[in-house]
C-alpha cells in the first residue's frame, strides 16, 4: 500500500474522529455500554461469592474476562458498521467515492475507526473490573494480545456482512448493525464452554472464532495454559470469514455501484 492509499485512509479516519473531538456526548456513548456490562456483571460475580462459598475469585474472573473479551467483538463489529451508517446518515457515501478511495481503502478506514472505538470503549471496563473487582485482564499474560486479534478480525468479519446486507437492502438492514452478534452470544461459549452445548449446536459453536477464544481464555484462567489449537482454529476461522465476507462486500458494493444506489441508499 503507497503513501497516497495511506492518505486517503488516514482521511477517512480523521473525518470520523472530528466528529468525537467535537461532541463529548458521542464518546460517552462508546463508554457507557461495555462500562455498564461491567458493572452488572460485576455485582453478579460478587452475589454468587456471596451464596456460593465454593465461587473463587478465578471463576469470577472467568465471567469477568468473559465479558470483558466479549465487548471487543461487539465494538469492533459496531465500530466499524456504524461508521459504515454515519457516512449513509450524512448523505456523503456518494462524495467518498467521487474521490480517489478504493473500496478497499474504505474497508481498511473503517478497520481502523473499530480499533480507536474498541480501545476506547473497553480501556475504561477493563480498568473499573481492576478497581472495583480486583480483575485485571492482563492475568491472562501476553496471549491477550492474541485474544483481542482474533475476535476483532471476527467482528470486521460480521461488520463486512452487515454492510453488505446495508448495500443490498438499504434502511431495512440498518438494525442488524447493532444486533447480528447479539444473536450470536449464546453459541460462542462467552460464559460457559462449549461442552454444555446439545451435542447438535456444538459444531455450530465450534465455526465460530469467538468460541475457541473463550475456550483458551478458561484454560489460560482456569489451569494457567495456552491452548495453542483453540488459538490457532481462532485465526484459521477469522481468515475464512474475512474472506467470505470481503467477497460478499466486493459483490454487493459493485452490484450498489451500477444500480446508482451508493448516491440513494437509506432513503
Amino acid at each position: 500500500m503507497n503513501r497516497a492509499a495511506l492518505r486517503r485512509i488516514w482521511g477517512l479516519i480523521y473525518r470520523h474522529l472530528a466528529l468525537y473531538r467535537r461532541s463529548w456526548p458521542r464518546v460517552l456513548e462508546l463508554m457507557y455500554w461495555p462500562v455498564l456490562q461491567m458493572v452488572v456483571w460485576g455485582f453478579v460475580t460478587a452475589y454468587l461469592a456471596g451464596v456460593q462459598n465454593n465461587v473463587t475469585s478465578v471463576a469470577a474472573g472467568v465471567l469477568l474476562g468473559g465479558v470483558l473479551l466479549w465487548e471487543v467483538a461487539l465494538r469492533s463489529q459496531m465500530g466499524f458498521s456504524i461508521s459504515f451508517l454515519e457516512e449513509i446518515w450524512s448523505r456523503n457515501l456518494g462524495h467518498v467515492f467521487v474521490s480517489p478511495l478504493r473500496p478497499r481503502e474504505l474497508v481498511a478506514g473503517l478497520m481502523g475507526m473499530s480499533v480507536i472505538r474498541v480501545l476506547v470503549g473497553v480501556t475504561p471496563a477493563a480498568l473499573l473490573a481492576w478497581a472495583l473487582y480486583g480483575f485485571g485482564i492482563l492475568r491472562l499474560g501476553p496471549v491477550v494480545v492474541a485474544f483481542f486479534a482474533a475476535l476483532l478480525m471476527m467482528g470486521w468479519a460480521v461488520a463486512l456482512g452487515v454492510t453488505s446486507l446495508i448495500l443490498r437492502y438499504g434502511a431495512g438492514a440498518e438494525a442488524l448493525a447493532w444486533s447480528v452478534l447479539f444473536g450470536l452470544t449464546p453459541f460462542a461459549a462467552v460464559f460457559y464452554p462449549v461442552a454444555i452445548l446439545p451435542a447438535w449446536l456444538q459444531p455450530v459453536a465450534l465455526a465460530l472464532p469467538a468460541s475457541h477464544v473463550f475456550e483458551g481464555m478458561r484454560a489460560a484462567l482456569l489451569h494457567g495454559e495456552i491452548e495453542w489449537g483453540h488459538l490457532a482454529a481462532a485465526f484459521a476461522l477469522d481468515g475464512v470469514w474475512l474472506a467470505l465476507m470481503a467477497w460478499v462486500f466486493m459483490r454487493q458494493f459493485q452490484s450498489a455501484r451500477v444500480r446508482g444506489a451508493l448516491l440513494n441508499i437509506g432513503e
